[in-house]
């Protein structure tokens, strides 16, 4: 079986030891026949984590040695489905599976795979593609023996057109390769808190509890980017320079690399003071794009635990958190100058239907039950809507409500009010009126 080196994509030229534990975490699950939740911050680099397992053949071997040739993963960014039918969404992964195998040069797995796809695409039928996708996984994971992983990038774009459908069909496919099909899904926060239970419930079992957490630090990721980038430019990054960015930045991939890229421009030198380098830095528009990137992924309820250096585990996992202290410096100094600024947010519609609070959007963390219930309650604003008013209009695409209870209106509500309500204990927006019905305030 071929697998020789794989044409030249940028995350081929990366260190092996780049992002080292994070892939013995995912592999461990991977051996096992498990899907993995891989969670991060934005900017942190799991978009390079993914790429690393399918283009960069030496980290692949520094990880499995020569069994890695067993093992066939396959990038999809689901930023380009975005707003698609499931049509739509095996067209792509079946193109993409295609397009992989050619990447490590395996000619005649490539072409019995296009000969698939060519033979089901032609019918324009969603069950008829998705016939050719169990076609090609029994070819690849039953007749070559290879473990197939699906490395599903930027998951969240595609949120608002998930179905049932698209994890039952996930399911029949593990069910038939068993243990060498697995699914990484590329994530900002868990799936179980953007998704209604009942969607990705025919998954779960192989899915949930399975998380890697980034850490903000990938030294040798970022000792490749910064010799890179003196490499581009021809300039220098002093050794006391670099340790000042990564003392400021905590080492997150993104600002880190944002700042060395200031560094240069301004020609700043290994003897700028620490109070001027913060300064400077926050001055720069695309550094405040890249807090406001991170401190807008985080609910309000963890967005008061930093802003409090509160013990909070979920904030601990991302690694902004450590010994109840923020581990970036930029972003302590970020919230500092947010927090003088801030006013009680109101909660709007924008042109385009999403929900957002101030000027963060919010409906990309909510649940498509939480998102109804929200903008029920905003479309009938200082109005006490009675329960038997909320199940008719949040659960109305169900066949019948009857098995709607109290206690799940309550614990819709109380979901809701952690996503949008800075201290969920004591709501302002979302009240309940005693022995009545619920209330939105802005």
């Amino acid at each position: 079986m071929a697998d020789l080196k794989i044409p030249l994509h940028f995350d081929s030229l990366y260190p092996e030891g780049s992002r080292f534990e994070e892939i013995e975490k995912i592999l461990s699950f991977i051996k096992e026949g498990k899907s993995i939740q891989l969670i991060s911050v934005p900017g942190t680099g799991r978009s390079n984590l993914l790429r690393f397992l399918a283009y960069n053949h030496n980290i692949r071997f520094n990880h499995l040695g020569e069994n890695q040739k067993w093992f066939h993963f396959v990038y999809l960014n689901f930023s380009e489905v975005k707003d698609k039918s499931l049509f739509d969404v095996n067209k792509f992964i079946l193109l993409s599976l295609a397009d992989s195998l050619k990447d490590r040069q395996m000619i005649n797995e490539h072409d019995k795979i296009h000969e698939i796809f060519k033979d089901h695409f032609e019918f324009k039928d969603e069950l008829v593609l998705f016939q050719g996708l169990k076609e090609a996984i029994d070819y690849l994971a039953i007749e070559k023996e290879l473990n197939v992983i699906f490395l599903f990038d930027q998951f969240e774009r595609y949120l608002s057109s998930l179905t049932t459908e698209f994890f039952e069909n996930l399911r029949v496919l593990r069910n038939r390769a068993k243990y060498r099909f697995s699914v990484v899904f590329s994530l900002t926060r868990p799936l179980e808190e953007l998704v209604e239970e009942q969607t990705f419930s025919p998954f779960s079992e192989f899915l949930i509890g399975n998380y890697v957490f980034l850490n903000l630090l990938d030294k040798d990721g970022l000792d490749f980017r910064f010799s890179h980038l003196e490499k581009i430019t021809g300039k220098k990054l002093k050794k006391e320079l670099v340790e000042k960015i990564l003392l400021l930045t905590g080492g997150h991939g993104k600002l880190s690399k944002l700042s060395s890229e200031i560094s240069l421009s301004e020609t700043l030198t290994e003897n700028v003071d620490i109070k001027e380098f913060t300064k400077i830095l926050l001055s720069k528009k695309v550094i405040i794009d890249a807090l406001m990137e991170i401190w807008g992924s985080l609910t309000p309820f963890e967005q008061n635990d930093l802003v409090d250096k509160k013990n909070n585990q979920f904030l601990t996992d991302l690694g902004l958190l450590k010994n109840n202290q923020i581990v970036i410096p930029l972003l302590t100094n970020f919230i500092k100058n947010k927090n003088k600024r801030m006013t009680r947010e109101e909660i709007s519609f924008n042109e385009n239907g999403e929900i957002k609070k101030g000027e963060q959007t919010i409906s990309n963390k909510l649940t498509s039950l939480e998102f109804k219930l929200l903008a029920f309650l905003m479309k009938n604003k200082d109005r006490i809507l009675s329960r038997e008013e909320i199940i008719k209009d949040v659960w109305s695409e169900t066949q019948s409500t009857a098995g709607v209870t109290d206690q799940a209106i309550d614990q819709l509500v109380s979901r809701l009010r952690r996503k949008i309500e800075e201290d969920p204990n004591n709501p302002v927006y979302i009240e309940t009126v005693k022995g009545r019905g619920i209330k939105f305030s802005n």
